[in-house]
C-alpha cells in the first residue's frame, strides 16, 4: 500500500444485485494482521493471517441464493438448488462447487474478476474448478492456485476462517485462540435460535436458526461460525489446494450435532467433503480480501476511497453507509 493512502477497511454492508433482486451482504473486519498460528487445534497449524481481510458476519441465505438465480444463474443455465425452508435460512443443500460459482457472480457483478476458475464439463454449475497456472498471469499465485489474485469475494481459507473463529488478541496470557467461538475454552450453551453470548445452535435441534438469530458472536463479531450448519472453506483437506476434484475442508458443527459431540463445534474439529456433495447440513459464508494483482479499478470507486478516506474501498465494491 502506498504510503499515506488509508488503511483498508473491510467491515461495512455491500449491496449486490440489481432491482428488486437486490440484496446485502454485512462484513466483519478482521484485522491485528501477521498473528501467530494456534498449535492446539485442527489443522496444525492453523490462524496466522498476513493480511487484514473481511469475512461475512453471517452464513449465505437462501434469499442470496435466489436472487443470485434471478440475477444470473437462470439467464446463464448455472441455477444453483438448494433446501427450501425460509429466505432468511441458511442456504443448504449448496456444494462447494456451486458456492465458487455464487462467489465467482459477486466479483463480475461489480465488474471485477472470479475468484475460480472453471472449464465446461458434464456436471454444469457442480462442474469442478481447475487450478490457476503459471499461464494464467494476472490471476496465478502459487501459494494457493485455486484462488485469483485478482479477485475481492472468496469462500474464507482453512487459516481466515479458523482466525475469524477463534483468535482474540486480547485474551489473556500467551495463547491467544479459544477452543469455540463464541469467546470460550468451554462449550456454549445449546439454543434453537437466538443472540446470547455464548451460545450456538446445536444440540439435536430441528433445523437450523435464521442467519441473524444463529447464537453468540465470536471476538470479531462474526455469527454461527459453531453450530447452525457446516460451512465449507476454500482449502483442500490436506491443505494442497492443487486438485479441482479433491475434498475440501469443513468446520463448525451444526444444528444437529448432540451436545455430547459438542467438540465438533471447536477448534480441534476439521474434515472434508468432496465439492460435488451438497448435503443438508451444509452452507457457507463469503470472505473479502484485498487483490494483490494488478487490476483497473473504477475511477469513481477508488478515488472516493482515497481521497475522502470512506473505509478505503478497493476495486468493484460499494458500500453502503
Amino acid at each position: 500500500m502506498a504510503t499515506g493512502m488509508t488503511a483498508p477497511s473491510f467491515g461495512g454492508i455491500v449491496t449486490f444485485g440489481t432491482d428488486s433482486n437486490k440484496f446485502d451482504m454485512e462484513f466483519v473486519t478482521i484485522g491485528d494482521a501477521g498473528n501467530a498460528s494456534d498449535t492446539t487445534g485442527q489443522p496444525n497449524p492453523a490462524g496466522s493471517v498476513g493480511y487484514s481481510y473481511g469475512i461475512g458476519k453471517y452464513e449465505v441465505s437462501e434469499d442470496m441464493i435466489t436472487k443470485y438465480n434471478s440475477n444470473y444463474g437462470t439467464a446463464n443455465s448455472l441455477v444453483i438448488t438448494k433446501d427450501t425452508r425460509a429466505a432468511d435460512k441458511p442456504a443448504t443443500g449448496i456444494s462447494w462447487n456451486e458456492a465458487a460459482r455464487f462467489v465467482n457472480w459477486l466479483n463480475t457483478s461489480k465488474g471485477g474478476f472470479g475468484a475460480y476458475k472453471y472449464a465446461s464439463g458434464s456436471n454444469g454449475v457442480n462442474d469442478n474448478i481447475t487450478p490457476w497456472t503459471v499461464s494464467d498471469t494476472l490471476d496465478y499465485d502459487a501459494s494457493n492456485p485455486f484462488r485469483s489474485k485478482r479477485a475481492t469475494y472468496v469462500l474464507p481459507s482453512y487459516n481466515e476462517w479458523y482466525k475469524a473463529a477463534y483468535y482474540d488478541p486480547s485474551k489473556a496470557g500467551t495463547d491467544k485462540y479459544w477452543n469455540y467461538a463464541t469467546g470460550s475454552d468451554t462449550p456454549p450453551t445449546a439454543v434453537a435460535s437466538g443472540t446470547s453470548g455464548g451460545t450456538a445452535v446445536y444440540g439435536s435441534q430441528s433445523g437450523p436458526a435464521v442467519v441473524t438469530q444463529a447464537g453468540g458472536l465470536s471476538h470479531y463479531g462474526v455469527m454461527g461460525l459453531g453450530g447452525n450448519v457446516f460451512e465449507w472453506e476454500e482449502t483442500a483437506t490436506d491443505l494442497t489446494n492443487n486438485d479441482g476434484s479433491e475434498n475440501r475442508g469443513r468446520r463448525g458443527g451444526n444444528w444437529s450435532t448432540t451436545s455430547a459431540n459438542n467438540s465438533n463445534l471447536s477448534s480441534s474439529f476439521r474434515d472434508g467433503t468432496n465439492p460435488l456433495g451438497n448435503g443438508s447440513f451444509m452452507g457457507f459464508r463469503v470472505a473479502m480480501v484485498a487483490p494483490t494483482a494488478a487490476v483497473v479499478p473504477e475511477p469513481s470507486t477508488m478515488v472516493i476511497g482515497t481521497i475522502l478516506g470512506l473505509g478505503g474501498l478497493l476495486g468493484r465494491r460499494r458500500m453502503k453507509r
